[in-house]
């Protein structure tokens, strides 16, 4: 898990171009988003930043909305879903609202369970009063996965 102290983080009213720049940065994917006194109150992912149409290429004409005769309708729903966050420039308007989170409590397999199974990459890990005290990604899982077997592979 990534403690607090070594998170990034940004808050609600922290501009999309900001949260951007962040990411290439910091080279994450993502951010927990926390109010002042640093409780959770969502989550942000290079996705959810990336579809607004400042960064893709402004707005298209209407007709472009529709799908092409071989495309799904859930294709099309889906893409309906991603145009209707375009129009957010702070990352509170683009943030998954009170996100899937873990205690600092929870059983260490349950989160490796729920990100396994899930398609999050990562997991907030909140105090009692909903405080952000880390995060647990898909990455965290994978490193400590090849130092057991590391460690496995050296007592043999």
């Amino acid at each position: 898990m990534t403690k607090k102290v070594d998170l990034h983080v940004v808050k609600a009213n922290t501009t999309v171009d900001d949260a951007l720049e962040a990411l290439v940065e910091k080279r994450i994917t993502g951010f927990p988003v926390i109010d002042d006194d640093y409780k959770l109150v969502g989550v942000v992912s290079d996705y959810d930043l990336l579809a607004l149409d400042s960064i893709s290429g402004g707005c298209q004409n209407d007709t472009n909305l529709f799908p092409n005769v071989d495309s799904s309708w859930k294709t099309f729903n889906q893409l309906q879903k991603l145009l209707s966050k375009n129009n957010g420039k702070v990352v509170g308007d683009l943030m998954t609202p009170n996100p899937l989170a873990v205690y600092e409590t929870t059983n260490l397999e349950d989160a490796v369970k729920l990100l396994l199974e899930t398609k999050y990459r990562r997991l907030p890990v909140v105090d009692d009063d909903g405080k952000l005290a880390g995060i647990i990604t898909r990455g965290d899982i994978v490193r400590a996965a090849m130092q057991i077997k590391s460690a496995a592979e050296r007592s043999a």
